[in-house]
């Protein structure tokens, strides 16, 4: 089985990446972002419990999202691999992460990160803020503090998943072709 994380600061293409990895690869695409409001859409017991706290604008707490997360992955087991997307976002998540796929004898293979400079991720946001009308989309300081987020949280990752060589990342500027691409060639690579 083979098990990709895909991440990158807002705007690198992650979401859509995704989807091309999935249909090729045959992955079960896991985006806690979906996840968050499938489980609160059906209302069950953790999208309730999330719900409370995004009410209130505040972080969902790991214990919550790995909860999810975790019965997302016992719930679709017969598949060939799995792409985390917006998962993990903390050293506590990726150990997390690790151990719960450990314990049904699984592991993740690459860690992919899709590196674009800052100055195009804001020129993609707002581009994107003006079709989607998404708020954080449409300030560039409430974008910088996303990339200031991420810096300070996500980026650790990098060596965490370094020291297992599992950490690669892949150029995320050019055209949607040109990025697909280059994953393509680095996962056919790795598989």
């Amino acid at each position: 089985m083979f098990n990709i994380i895909i991440f990158g600061k807002p705007g690198s293409g992650k979401g859509t990446q995704a989807d091309f990895l999935k249909n090729k690869y045959d992955l079960y695409h896991i985006s806690t972002g979906d996840l968050f409001r499938k489980n609160i859409t059906t209302e069950t017991k953790l999208g309730l419990e999330a719900k409370s706290y995004l009410d209130n604008g505040d972080l969902v707490p790991d214990t919550i999202t790995i909860k999810m997360l975790e019965n997302e992955v016992l719930s679709n087991k017969d598949v060939k691999g799995y792409i985390f997307d917006g998962f993990p976002r903390t050293l506590n998540q990726a150990e997390s992460l690790d151990f719960f796929l450990e314990s049904i004898n699984l592991n993740i293979s690459a860690t992919i990160a899709l590196d674009v400079s800052e100055d195009e991720l804001i020129s993609r946001l707002l581009e994107r803020g003006k079709i989607t009308n998404r708020s954080d989309d449409q300030d560039v300081d409430k974008i910088k503090n996303r990339f200031n987020e991420y810096n300070n949280k996500t980026s650790i990752l990098i060596n965490f998943y370094k020291n297992q060589d599992k950490f690669y990342s892949v150029d995320g500027k050019g055209s949607v072709d040109d990025i697909t691409s280059r994953l393509f060639n680095l996962i056919d690579s790795l598989i």
